[in-house]
């Protein structure tokens, strides 16, 4: 007997073989997930423009002691006194399990939970990640991300040290850095370039520059970026960032004070990353801002149907 007729949703996640995990648009992947024990914590790598071409890259075009710079991160460089944010360190953050994959026409979503280890191999803080890849118009996509923090189980708080360092940076492509290659930083508030922008407070963060598309005597160059949107429901909203003219941007949470995370008082962060043509658009920005603002966020919840252990839903 033949299954229903099945109609092939845009949006999927593809779970692939050593630990990575695939997020596509009508077929095309935008971008991969990186949970292997090859690395010291998950990283998102290529994130896509538009073009094909990936927005970001792995490391520091000049400097080695900046592999830890995988494209998308999360990291933090004081938990419980403890440097997360380094690869000279032992503290590691491991993938324990993953909740759910979603497809669907409108956004496809990857939920995960990881702990955060200390040097000797002890879980301090779990992380509960929801990504949602979303398309947009004119061949255009976000990737939406939820994180919540909480202490592990075993633990009655986790403590978060003052740090420009963390929680989600971004590691632009040699070509789209202002440095490297000819692209500008921009912000919110009308900013540009990383001494006007550094540690100032901006409802969002805009990386854009040249990529090489096309093979041959057909390769050239056109403009993309990354926008990079803090969530009004965000505590200290709007974040200060961490930018650098050599190819990276951070919402720098903890910049000016820490904070104490306890089972009772979590830490949820939401954050957006537009992959957009051409540089950067205020008024594109400002719609994309608005649309953010109003979507609701995620719930992770024990399922009751058949077949399957966890559920994500918009609260």
């Amino acid at each position: 007997m033949l299954g229903a007729e099945y109609s092939a949703p845009r949006c999927e996640v593809i779970p692939l073989t050593n630990h990575e995990v695939s997020l596509r648009i009508d077929g095309m992947e935008k971008t991969r997930w990186h949970y292997g024990t090859n690395a010291p914590r998950p990283f998102f790598f290529p994130f896509n423009g538009p073009s094909g071409a990936s927005l970001t890259r792995m490391g520091h075009p000049g400097a080695e002691n900046h592999d830890h710079h995988r494209s998308v991160w999360f990291a933090h460089n004081s938990v419980n006194d403890v440097i997360y944010w380094s690869d000279r360190t032992k503290a590691r953050i491991r993938q324990k399990h993953w909740y759910a994959y979603l497809d669907g026409d409108e956004e496809a979503i990857m939920a995960a939970c990881a702990g955060w280890y200390n040097e000797e191999g002890v879980e301090v803080m779990e992380q509960e990640t929801v990504a949602a890849l979303r398309p947009r118009s004119f061949g255009e996509h976000a990737l939406e991300i939820q994180v919540t923090f909480r202490p592990a189980k075993n633990a009655k708080s986790v403590k978060l040290g003052k740090t420009n360092f963390g929680f989600l940076a971004v590691r632009v492509a040699k070509s789209v850095s202002a440095y490297f290659g000819g692209g500008v930083i921009s912000n919110s508030e009308g900013q540009v370039d990383e001494i006007n922008i550094f540690g100032k407070p901006a409802r969002w963060m805009d990386y854009s520059g040249p990529v090489a598309v096309g093979e041959g005597r057909s390769r050239k160059s056109v403009t993309e970026g990354i926008t990079f949107f803090d969530h009004p429901s965000n505590p200290r909203y709007p974040t200060s960032w961490h930018v650098r003219e050599d190819g990276w941007m951070g919402a720098s949470f903890c910049m000016h004070e820490g904070l104490e995370v306890t089972h009772e008082k979590p830490l949820t962060l939401r954050y957006l990353l537009h992959a957009h043509r051409g540089g950067h658009n205020r008024a594109k920005a400002e719609g994309v801002a608005e649309e953010f603002g109003r979507r609701r966020g995620f719930e992770v919840y024990k399922s009751k149907r058949k077949h399957r252990q966890y559920e994500v839903k918009r609260k």
